[in-house]
């Protein structure tokens, strides 16, 4: 992962995050595995709680982008590796104390299983669907009735890489502002927001939606929450943490931070939603694709603000 360097001093007013060198690349590759995690784990839950029939976006629809959002996930992350070659060895030894051999692995595990839940559900979206070799039809017909098993696997993995995208970065201790356990949490709901954002863009189901949104809105207060308390603990902690955080409380995050991340992709639409609900306003695509810009912004400024903050800064 790239790192900036701050040589113009040690005041917040010099650091301008606009002149930063922004590596796309990481922001991209952590927004798209918590928007895999949220679809996954929404697909798993309701189809182990029987609710197939009465959530097919979730269960079947959109799980069928979730391998190539994915294959875009990791394709950015190699283009982040400066030795491309060598990505091999991520699979030959496994390291508990590495946050980045627990996050290879867990992708390397919900990977096939994002292909083989969209293998399952792929005639039911498509009922005219024909496989075009007759192995792959028996490679189907097993996996269905393994359907539950996978279900429960991918539940389970859908968590760890929604907790791996936020603990990638805490683990960096040089970097006081993602030196912080409320990232794993923060962008494990994240994901489950978008998720669930994505769902109701899809979704034709009144029911459905309804319910998506009531999950929204819950991930968006839960979010709120965690926000307000990675802040909160800055602030108590140590000078160059204080620090880090007055990047967001007065310094040249402030605005893009509070007004389009949480302004814009998280109170704005959520609010929106309770109206929504209430019936006091017609539903809209709205506040689903502001959650979604919201999301991805909030990982880009993460990483930079990350990048910019340092022991030394």
């Amino acid at each position: 992962m790239r790192e900036l360097t701050v040589t113009s001093g040690r005041e917040m007013a010099h650091i301008d995050p606009y002149l930063a060198i922004w590596g796309w690349e990481i922001p991209l590759y952590l927004f798209i595995g918590g928007l895999v995690s949220g679809i996954l784990f929404f697909a798993a839950l309701y189809f182990i709680r029987g609710k197939e029939a009465e959530m097919p976006t979730v269960v079947r629809i959109t799980p069928l982008f979730a391998p190539l959002f994915l294959a875009a996930g990791l394709v950015a992350l190699f283009l982040d590796l400066e030795y491309k070659f060598h990505v091999f060895r991520f699979y030959t030894n496994i390291r508990l104390e590495s946050p980045m051999s627990w996050g290879s692995w867990t992708l390397a595990v919900i990977f096939p299983l994002s292909f083989a839940w969209a293998m399952i559900q792929v005639e039911k979206v498509f009922p005219n669907w024909r496989w075009p070799f007759p192995w792959l039809a028996s490679v189907v017909s097993f996996l269905k009735k393994y359907a539950r098993v996978i279900a429960w696997i991918m539940l389970i993995y859908a968590l760890l890489l929604g907790m791996y995208t936020g603990i990638l970065l805490s683990a960096f201790n040089a970097r006081p502002f993602w030196n912080t356990s409320i990232l794993g949490p923060l962008f494990l709901v994240s994901g489950f927001s978008t998720g669930a954002a994505l769902n109701l863009l899809l979704s034709r189901s009144e029911h459905e939606k309804r319910l998506l949104t009531r999950i929204d809105v819950i991930a968006i207060g839960v979010e709120i929450f965690l926000i307000i308390h990675m802040f909160m603990g800055f602030l108590a902690s140590t000078e160059v943490q204080i620090r880090a955080a007055n990047l967001f409380l007065g310094g040249p995050y402030t605005a893009p931070f509070w007004v389009f991340v949480v302004g814009l992709g998280l109170i704005f639409p959520g609010l929106v939603e309770i109206l929504e609900l209430r019936g006091k306003i017609a539903a809209t695509r709205i506040p689903a694709l502001l959650v979604l810009f919201g999301g991805i912004l909030l990982r880009f400024i993460i990483v930079d603000a990350g990048q910019v903050s340092g022991w030394g800064f």
